[in-house]
């Protein structure tokens, strides 16, 4: 079983920065590729993801803003976000995924204020 722990959400104001992170357990954290979503109300939507190669994808809406890192010696995967807009806020998301099996953490708040 894995668990991942998320932390770092919080208020921010427009155009500030903030930085998220999952700690993983319970698994072989080298092996997975990891990501993050969020989630406003509505669907879960897509931000980012980094392979066990250290290869990342971003949503369109973040890119350049947004960076996604892993550092494996702390089972520990962070998203550093700038620019925040206030179309950012939602339940950030963690996701550890290996072929078909994928696994999320409980969710942190980021509300980013105008």
């Amino acid at each position: 079983q894995v668990q991942l722990v998320e932390s770092g959400g919080g208020l921010v104001q427009a155009g500030g920065s903030q930085r998220l992170s999952c700690t993983a357990s319970g698994t072989n954290f080298n092996s997975f590729t990891m990501g993050w979503y969020r989630q406003a109300p509505g669907r879960r939507d897509f931000v980012a993801t980094i392979t066990s190669s250290g290869s990342t994808n971003y949503a369109d809406s973040v890119k350049g803003r947004f960076t996604i890192s892993r550092d494996n010696a702390k089972n520990t995967v962070y998203l550093q976000m700038n620019s925040l807009k206030p179309e950012d806020t939602a339940v950030y998301y963690c996701r550890a995924i290996l072929g078909s099996m994928g696994y999320w953490g409980q969710g942190t708040q980021v509300t980013v204020s105008s």
